[in-house]
């Protein structure tokens, strides 16, 4: 850890940190995404656009309780718990853009994709990480105590 401080800096360090685990966070969303889609399409008959939109839902709630008490663990937010999941839904509406854009157009051009959906929720997923996770981190998650403005 102290080679990472020193070849990053403090400030990168943290930022590389919180970004590494906010990935780990997005593959437990990931998961969940996928789990509930399918759940949607077998069991409710939800269509595969519809069933994505339940399962963005379930996933955004479930990253957004695992950022609040890990990745972002040492930040304070100003906001209830409920104003800050709702500014996460907001905020993470960028992210959503390209992540459900992508699957949507998968699904539609690809029989491929169409056949397996988890194809595009994982295209997806990844297509909104890197903007989810700074809008995240500056507008929802606040600021570090002493450290950042």
């Amino acid at each position: 850890m102290r080679h990472a401080a020193a070849l990053l800096g403090p400030q990168r360090l943290v930022l590389a940190q919180e970004f590494l685990r906010f990935g780990a966070v997005g593959t437990v969303g990931f998961a969940v995404d996928t789990a509930v889609l399918y759940a949607a399409l077998w069991f409710a008959g939800a269509g595969p656009y519809g069933g994505r939109l339940l399962s963005y839902l379930a996933a955004a709630t479930t990253t957004w309780a695992l950022n609040r008490r890990w990745t972002f663990r040492d930040r304070r937010s100003t906001l209830s718990a409920a104003r800050q999941w709702a500014s996460f839904l907001v905020v993470n509406l960028v992210g959503f853009g390209s992540n459900y854009g992508t699957y949507a157009a998968l699904v539609a051009l690809s029989p491929f994709c169409a056949r397996y959906p988890v194809v595009g929720v994982a295209a997806g997923a990844l297509a909104g990480m890197a903007g989810n996770f700074f809008l995240s981190r500056r507008f929802v998650f606040g600021a570090r105590p002493g450290r950042d403005p």
